[in-house]
């Protein structure tokens, strides 16, 4: 049950959102997004020696913390989960968006050499970095007045509209991240949470460590039409989740 006393720790009373990967690209603009829209945001930051978010916070003080993250890792986020409940017990927003792309594949990649290790690497981060972080974070969740998990997909991870002859590890990966969001879904379902799973579009963003100004559109479009689609929300309850792109049109599993 939501505590109408859960902790601010001298904040202002604000909804409270976390956002894995924020660093740069789509995590970068939900954070940005977020802010000017009245949230206290806790950032997750892979990279300390990328700047962003570090001015972002000279602008916007107390109502931006950083947190130090590699989902990757279970220690990690665990890590992170603390520093997170000593600031609050409730979190209405979690945004599962930290992901990699992985090493480029031939479409022909089974034909060839498959690089298992690297596909481990990928499942690990875009898969189980989720459910770690929603394992962590949970009760901060259902404790907040709105009880809402954001998972970041992708077109990728679509069964029924798959065209691609490659990429496994990338494609897998977003799959199993929805099976995982319907199955969180359901569990949270009667204690009034709500899984919406997102595919963003294809943005300019850097999922190869370098920008990729060939896409269709910046991450600003996509966290702003992320955040409307947040604002949305009770149009999405049911007792399934939603699989929708950025401007909320329906995606086939």
């Amino acid at each position: 049950m939501y505590n109408n006393n859960h902790r601010q720790r001298g904040f202002s009373m604000k909804k409270n959102a976390f956002v894995t990967g924020a660093d740069r690209g789509l995590g970068y603009s939900l954070t940005e997004v977020l802010l000017e829209n009245d949230y206290r945001v806790f950032a997750g930051r892979y990279m300390k020696d990328w700047p962003w978010l570090d001015r972002l916070k000279e602008k916007h003080g107390d109502d931006l913390y950083l947190v130090d993250l590699d989902i990757s890792d279970t220690a990690s986020v665990k890590r992170a989960a603390e520093s997170i409940k000593i600031e609050t017990d409730s979190l209405d927003l979690l945004i599962n968006n930290a992901a990699i792309v992985g090493p480029e594949e031939n479409n022909l990649a089974i034909f060839e050499d498959v690089d298992i290790d690297k596909i481990l690497r990928v499942y690990n981060v875009n898969t189980l970095g989720a459910l770690r972080v929603t394992h962590a974070l949970i009760d901060l969740v259902l404790n907040s007045r709105d009880k809402l998990i954001v998972n970041i997909s992708s077109e990728a991870g679509s069964i029924a509209r798959c065209w691609r002859t490659g990429e496994y590890g990338y494609c897998m990966s977003k799959a199993a991240l929805n099976m995982q969001s319907a199955i969180l879904h359901n569990s949270i379902r009667e204690k009034g949470g709500q899984v919406l799973v997102v595919h963003p579009g294809w943005m300019q963003t850097y999922m190869q460590g370098v920008r990729n100004d060939k896409a269709d559109f910046p991450p600003e479009k996509s966290a702003s039409d992320i955040y409307k689609l947040i604002q949305r929300k009770d149009e999405f309850k049911g007792d399934k989740p939603v699989f929708i792109d950025h401007l909320g049109n329906l995606w086939p599993w």
